[in-house]
C-alpha cells in the first residue's frame, strides 16, 4: 500500500466537533476499504491567505494515510461533494511522519511557555 499525506480545509461555520466527525468519518471510508489512517491532527480554525467561497477562515486537519490508491481516490470523490469541505490536497509520501506537526508543536510550545510565565511570581 502507498503512504499519504492529506490535509482537509473545512468551512468555518461548522463547529470543531463537525470538523473532527468528518475526521472520523473519514477515517471510516479508509479502513473499510483497507486502509489505515496513521495520525489525525485537528489543527483547529485558521485564517486562510484568500478567501475560498467567500469563507476567511477554515477548519484544518491532517492526516497520515497508509491505503490502497482506490480507497484514496473514493475519499477524495467523497470530499469533493461534500459541501462543508473548502479544499483538499493528498500528497504521496515515502515514509510517514508520525511526529507532531509544525503547527501544532508551536502551539504547544507557545503554550508551555505561558504557563512557565504564569508561573514566575511577581
Amino acid at each position: 500500500m502507498a503512504l499519504y499525506e492529506h490535509t482537509v480545509i473545512a468551512r468555518q461555520d461548522i463547529s470543531p466537533q463537525q470538523a473532527e466527525a468528518l475526521n472520523e468519518e473519514l477515517k471510516t471510508l479508509i479502513e473499510g476499504l483497507g486502509g489505515h489512517i496513521a495520525k489525525i491532527e485537528y489543527w483547529g480554525l485558521r485564517n486562510l491567505t484568500y478567501r475560498i467561497k467567500k469563507n476567511r477562515k477554515g477548519h484544518y486537519s491532517l492526516l497520515a494515510i497508509d491505503a490502497p490508491a482506490p480507497a484514496v481516490k473514493e475519499m477524495e470523490r467523497q470530499l469533493s461533494i461534500n459541501e462543508d469541505v473548502l479544499r483538499y490536497l493528498t500528497i504521496r509520501v515515502e515514509e510517514l511522519n508520525l511526529e507532531l506537526s509544525p503547527v501544532l508543536a508551536r502551539r504547544d510550545r507557545e503554550r508551555e511557555r505561558e504557563r512557565r510565565f504564569d508561573d514566575v511570581p511577581a
